[in-house]
């Protein structure tokens, strides 16, 4: 264990060219929510090739088991999401999609392909070390009701039962070269809501014999803030936007009814559950004292993320002896939602960020945009910091 930093260092040098090769053949090739069906192929290839053994969880999940030689029960298990979104990509890029409509845009062909990097690794080294990982390549992250919890019903955190979950994710905003951790609640619940107000349309020049859909739903979307500003224990973080209004009027045309779509965050089950009801109620009883009627469905997506602090400042304190102090940061509470949570519901979890981004080669875009990119040299800190986390943790 004495020389377990430089080893790995070294490995991840030497695997680095390898893994932006997997990297960029996965951004060519992205494949939507559980339909993961060539990178499951091209991951299993890889495992193969490795000598590791798997199996297939949630259709396209794929499962990997890597055992220590030396003598320990303990079991550690790592994730990557392998799924891409429906952007298209910009043009002009080398390695860019070549799957029209769908883009990493979220780095899951960083995930999967530091986990292949990580699996090589840790195979290279498992004389060195004791217990089993497992190495969870996951479908469907970014598609309710999300591949985690697909594979835990299908029991992956069974059968051996992990003592840690471990997952990292690429954030544009932390310079390569640097991760972030945060202890306990990380990351929010991930609601999407559904609504229809129905009214009756008529022409915009008579707006007595008509019942105006789209003033009540003004009314609605006024009203429903203060579930957020004045039901809220202003101690819990909460979020209520509307990313989707359909209205389909003209300018002297009152529809018959408007279509909305939105989402609902927060980081308490408790209030979580009453805040539905509360904006169900509300919404409703709106409609109804102005004539309309209002149909208001939540589906209830993943729940909050937290980080286990005692695994989470172990992986804290191994990355500060593998990059130095001045690259580890402190993550802020983030309402963005990750079916990772469902992970860290059921077992000691710790999700940290990778930095991906770099100011002077202009890599700045947020995920889940065309232009979204990364500094590619993050690979071999991921790779490299993923293992000696592992190894070190395996060995607590």
């Amino acid at each position: 264990m004495a020389n377990l930093k430089s080893n790995i260092q070294q490995l991840a040098k030497d695997f680095f060219t390898e893994t932006v090769e997997n990297r960029r053949h996965l951004h060519q090739n992205p494949e939507l929510s559980f339909e993961e069906y060539q990178t499951s192929a091209f991951v299993k290839q890889k495992l193969d090739e490795l000598n590791i053994p798997y199996q297939t969880m949630a259709n396209t999940g794929v499962v990997g088991i890597i055992k220590g030689e030396l003598a320990s029960d303990k079991v550690i298990a790592l994730r990557a999401d392998m799924d891409a979104l429906p952007i298209t990509e910009v043009k002009g890029r080398s390695y860019g999609s070549q799957n029209p409509g769908v883009m990493h845009a979220c780095g899951h062909d960083v995930h999967t392909s530091s986990l292949l990097g990580v699996a090589k690794i840790l195979q290279h080294l498992k004389s060195s070390f004791g217990g089993t990982v497992k190495l969870i390549f996951q479908p469907g992250e970014e598609k309710l009701p999300g591949g985690a919890s697909l594979m835990i019903k299908e029991g992956v955190l069974r059968n051996p039962e992990p003592s840690a979950v471990i997952g990292q994710h690429v954030m544009p905003f932390i310079e390569v070269g640097k991760v972030g951790f945060r202890s306990g609640q990380y990351m929010a619940s991930c609601d999407e809501l559904f609504m229809t107000v129905r009214g009756r349309g008529g022409h915009g020049a008579q707006p007595h014999q008509n019942i105006d859909p789209i003033a009540i739903t003004a009314q609605i979307i006024t009203g429903l803030q203060q579930v957020v500003s004045r039901f809220a224990d202003p101690r819990i973080p909460t979020v209520l936007s509307w990313g989707k209004i359909i209205g389909n009027g003209a300018t002297n045309i009152i529809p018959d009814e408007v279509y909305l779509e939105g989402t609902f965050r927060t980081f308490n089950e408790e209030w979580r559950a009453d805040a539905h009801q509360k904006m169900v109620k509300m919404a409703q009883g709106i409609a109804e004292s102005m004539g309309a009627s209002c149909d208001f469905e939540v589906r209830k997506g993943y729940p909050f993320l937290v980080n286990e602090p005692k695994l989470t400042e172990n992986a804290r304190s191994f990355a500060k002896e593998y990059l130095g102090d001045n690259n580890v940061v402190e993550l802020e509470l983030w309402p963005a939602a990750e079916d990772f949570s469902y992970y860290s519901q059921e077992a000691n979890a710790c999700f940290y960020r990778l930095g991906t981004g770099n100011k002077e080669k202009g890599i700045l875009s947020a995920v889940h945009t065309p232009t979204f990119d990364i500094d590619e040299n993050a690979l071999e800190l991921s790779i490299g910091l993923m293992s000696y986390i592992t190894i070190k943790q395996l060995s607590e």
